[in-house]
């Protein structure tokens, strides 16, 4: 088979530096995963389904959830993180790029306006792409060029946006965003993959931790960050969970997550709520690495999400090489992932590093 069509665009990738590999942590200090409270690294969800007597959970559920694919603990479990978010009902999907891409492309109509925060994941704006409804930016944050679209906007009107940005590390300000939202009688749909587990007095995410939930028209809380396991819930009302059922095309087509799975995520939810400690000591590696000195642009984050901006592929990358034979696993963010000249490195902090790591990293960077 003649596959040589594709290198064009190999070789673009190598001649701008940017060509991405496949690497293993090799034992390194892990400061790039999104296990934010450690309960994959610590095992946390198996020694607690070994301490308890548990039923064998299946390992494939043979079908969608329309099908073969729907039994009780998943039902049973939406109905515990509903409650535990505040909400009336929820949905799991497979991933939260499952979750993403189907709320966005299925709700929205024809005539319809999507205002999206123009650092929006990836994942979001595939869902944008997919839907019939016309779509805009607004600059990061920014709540004048975001009224500015609403007053243009037609149609039912949507507003996207994160409540943690995964590659600046900061967070949107959620409650002038509803405001707008309010008064322009637009709905908010907030992404919460990197506040869930975080953010909060129990890591309910941002929306619940400003009281915000009943201003929300949809939540998307990830499970593969800090829950330590795979999967999303999108909640919202009892009917936006049946207009999703019955019209979403990536729930609708997907073989349904197998027990095994939802019986972690309902473990992980009984874990992370108290973990206190952890979010207490994650907190205290933040301000230590915020208040550091460094030649280099350091972004204002107050979640585990440090960025250090370094122009240029070939010198960020030059960084992180040293960080790596360092023996910490730093890795560098390149272009065209985020813009020209905004290359940097994403350093992950988390509740098992050691503030002697984190001054490793700030002494190497110094």
């Amino acid at each position: 088979m003649n596959d040589n069509f594709l290198l064009k665009k190999l070789n673009e990738r190598q001649e701008q530096n940017a060509f991405r590999r496949l690497l293993l942590p090799e034992g390194k200090t892990d400061l790039c995963s999104n296990d934010y409270l450690g309960i994959v690294r610590n095992q946390l969800i198996e020694k607690q389904l070994d301490a308890v007597a548990h039923p064998v959970y299946r390992h494939g559920s043979t079908g969608s959830r329309l099908l073969a694919g729907n039994y009780a603990l998943v039902e049973e479990t939406e109905k515990m993180l509903a409650a535990f978010h505040d909400a009336e009902a929820g949905l799991i999907f497979n991933s939260g790029y499952d979750a993403n891409l189907g709320l966005l492309s299925c709700v929205p109509q024809r005539g319809d306006t999507i205002i999206y925060d123009y650092l929006s994941h990836a994942s979001l704006r595939d869902g944008i792409r997919l839907s019939f409804a016309q779509s805009f930016s607004f600059k990061h944050n920014d709540l004048d060029d975001l009224e500015k679209r609403l007053q243009a906007a037609t149609g039912t009107i949507f507003v996207v946006t994160e409540s943690v940005f995964s590659m600046d590390g900061d967070m949107a300000p959620l409650t002038a965003i509803s405001d707008l939202c309010q008064q322009y009688g637009a709905h908010l749909i907030v992404d919460e993959a990197h506040a869930t587990g975080v953010v909060g007095e129990k890591g309910e995410g941002l929306v619940q931790q400003l009281n915000l939930q009943t201003a929300c028209f949809a939540r998307v809380h990830t499970f593969g960050k800090a829950v330590g396991c795979h999967g999303a819930i999108v909640l919202g009302s009892e009917q936006l969970r049946n207009y999703l059922i019955n019209f979403c095309r990536s729930f609708i087509y997907s073989t349904s997550l197998p027990e095994a799975s939802v019986a972690a995520i309902r473990c992980a939810y009984e874990l992370f709520p108290d973990m206190n400690e952890e979010r207490a000591h994650l907190q205290q590696l933040i301000s230590t690495f915020q208040q550091a000195a460094m030649p280099w642009e350091k972004l204002v984050s107050d979640t585990p999400i440090q960025i250090v901006i370094i122009p240029g592929n070939d010198a960020v990358k030059k960084v992180a090489g040293a960080l790596q034979t360092a023996g910490l696993d730093v890795r560098a963010i390149l272009y065209p992932t985020v813009p020209s000249g905004k290359e940097r490195l994403r350093i992950v902090l988390h509740a098992f590093n050691t503030g002697q790591q984190v001054e490793e990293v700030i002494k190497l960077l110094s």
